[in-house]
């Protein structure tokens, strides 16, 4: 077969511009007018603008109460108890449902099972029950008590209401919860990684329990730290449920308020403002966290790409001459 320039007349092989062609000639490039972008966007910040300076001008949102409320000690003790409420639940949630995950994957059937079990049953009933079913516990069980089942032998007992207050039942729905949806976040992180980690790791004379800590948890990582980023920022905004049972947190302590002096609108516009700065420091920090476990991943295939680019370059520039 011959090549390219060997098909052409030999007298056109020296030239191959067309007639009539100046190098020297600029090409003058007039870009695309997006006329549909620029008015979209005028119309969405018209949209807003009036929409800050109707609130800015509503005398029932009353800006200056709002502004003096911010850092108001009943405000305070709330964001306080609302972080408490976040952190807790989270580290409950997340070792849960490592163990819960590691049980699900488990050759064991009745491990196996009983992680099933209680993923579908948490996972099946809404957050709102749970938190109420732990607030009325006491209608339940009235008493706790620690002993030998079927003997009558008890070592102690107390009533339920004063073991499990509201901070407690919040803390116990809100975590058992998470550890449901944890459990399979971080399954489909270890599943993410490949087995043949797991037969170097054996290789090497590790156990089952020191290759998951050392070699797999650690690689699952960038699979499982994005969407548990987001389980972080929708708990912090979920314990606001907790005000069903008075558990003490942010919304609770303002809707005791505005009971009170009626001021509905601007405490709940306080309330929304110390949800949305938390939750823009927890999206700060899962940005830093997914670049911290992200390193060193992509790259191969970053540098397969920029080599077939190469390559298509070099056949492009090979036809041109």
């Amino acid at each position: 077969m011959s090549s390219y320039g060997e098909t052409l007349p030999s007298a056109v092989q020296g030239n191959l511009e067309p007639p009539g062609f100046d190098d020297s000639e600029a090409i003058d490039a007039i870009p695309l007018r997006h006329w549909g972008r620029w008015i979209s966007a005028a119309v969405i910040l018209f949209v807003l603008f009036a929409l800050l300076w109707s609130l800015w001008h509503n005398p029932n949102v009353d800006i200056r109460y709002v502004l003096q409320t911010l850092s108001a000690p009943f405000v305070l003790r709330g964001v306080v108890v609302t972080i408490e409420l976040t952190v807790i639940a989270m580290i409950i949630g997340v070792v849960g449902g490592v163990l819960l995950a590691v049980m699900r994957l488990s050759d064991n059937p009745v491990l196996s099972w009983v992680a099933w079990g209680y993923i579908w049953f948490f996972r099946g009933t809404p957050i709102l029950v749970q938190i109420l079913f732990w607030g009325f516990a006491g209608a339940l069980y009235p008493t706790l008590f620690v002993g030998l089942p079927f003997t009558g032998l008890v070592f102690g007992h107390a009533h339920t209401s004063s073991v499990i207050g509201a901070f407690t039942a919040a803390i116990l729905a809100l975590g058992l919860n998470e550890a449901a949806y944890a459990a399979e976040l971080v399954r489909a992180g270890i599943i993410s990684v490949d087995k043949g980690q797991y037969e170097a790791a054996h290789s090497l004379g590790m156990s089952g329990g020191l290759t998951m800590r050392l070699v797999v948890l650690p690689q699952a990582m960038r699979v499982i730290i994005p969407p548990m980023g987001n389980e972080t920022i929708s708990m912090l905004k979920t314990t606001s449920l907790v005000s069903v049972i008075s558990g003490t947190d942010l919304l609770t302590n303002v809707q005791q308020a505005y009971a009170q002096n009626f001021k509905t609108i601007p405490l709940l516009l306080v309330a929304s403002i110390w949800y949305l700065a938390m939750t823009s420091v927890l999206s700060v920090g899962q940005y830093y966290l997914e670049r911290h476990f992200g390193r060193g991943f992509g790259l191969k295939e970053a540098e397969q790409a920029e080599k077939r680019t190469a390559r298509r370059e070099t056949r492009r520039t090979e036809a041109a001459r």
